[in-house]
């Protein structure tokens, strides 16, 4: 248990203010015997209420019961013992009754306390959550566009069948020739180990000439596993192979894992 937590926490002064339930009580008091802590404090607390109760017991003036005596209809002197008796009573009584109201301010205080902690909370759970909803409202548009622009007339799809060292990877391109780009959609490749990445490139095949349009960077923070590249180029087929981070200047076919040619 965080004492030190649990003795700023206030509690200890509703035990001594016998402000808490029996059973809390009890917890408090079992507390007490573990930890020497929390005894010290209880003890520091109890001992301050009565300083501040002995600090505001001002006594009353020399002439006050007898003024009050006068008017309650008392002839007879009043006796100098019973003046003192009741100057006592008076006095406690008056410092009983400051000590129990700067323990309610306290109180009040500390419920003032929790209720800003509560509403800043909440607060906090409400922006959150906001948050939360706004970033699902821009992934959802994002991914909207996206479906658009793959599902657009002007797009060639091409199958990329694995291939030796990966036969069971796959991936799709989808090439939009007016616009110049290429959409790879690469779930059906494995993570790419350390240090290494993922090169597309795009093929003419008699003779083979590679050029390389990009890497699938970042590809495992990547949600919709959906690369957007460049391709300028009059491309026959598109290839993906596994090269060192940075990526190759040729293509490392020993690491081809997809490959497709482009239909009439």
């Amino acid at each position: 248990m965080d004492v030190a937590k649990y003795i700023s926490s206030g509690v200890l002064e509703l035990y001594v203010a016998g402000a808490l339930t029996a059973e809390e009580n009890l917890e408090v008091q079992e507390y007490a015997k573990k930890y020497p802590e929390i005894r010290q404090e209880i003890a520091e607390i109890e001992l301050a209420i009565l300083k501040v109760t002995e600090a505001a017991s001002p006594g009353l003036h020399k002439n006050s019961f007898q003024f009050l005596y006068k008017r309650l209809g008392f002839t007879a002197p009043l006796p100098s013992n019973t003046k003192k008796i009741w100057a006592t009573y008076l006095g406690w009584a008056a410092s009983i009754v400051f000590a129990v109201g700067m323990l309610w301010m306290f109180l009040q205080n500390q419920k003032l306390k929790t209720a800003i902690e509560v509403t800043q909370q909440k607060r906090q759970t409400l922006e959150e959550q906001l948050y939360k909803a706004e970033q699902i409202i821009t992934d959802n548009a994002a991914k909207e566009t996206l479906f658009n622009q793959l599902r657009n007339k002007d797009v060639n799809v091409i199958a990329l069948g694995g291939q030796k060292v990966a036969p069971a990877s796959y991936a799709k391109a989808y090439w939009n020739k007016t616009q110049a780009k290429v959409f790879i959609d690469a779930k059906g490749l494995p993570e790419p180990p350390a240090g290494f990445t993922y090169q597309v490139w795009s093929l003419q095949l008699d003779p083979l000439v590679p050029t390389s349009i990009g890497l699938l960077k970042d590809f495992k923070n990547n949600g919709t596993a959906v690369f957007e590249l460049d391709n300028p180029n009059e491309s026959q087929a598109f290839g993906i192979t596994l090269e060192p981070e940075g990526g190759s200047e040729a293509p490392n076919l020993e690491q081809l894992y997809t490959l497709g040619a482009v239909g009439p």
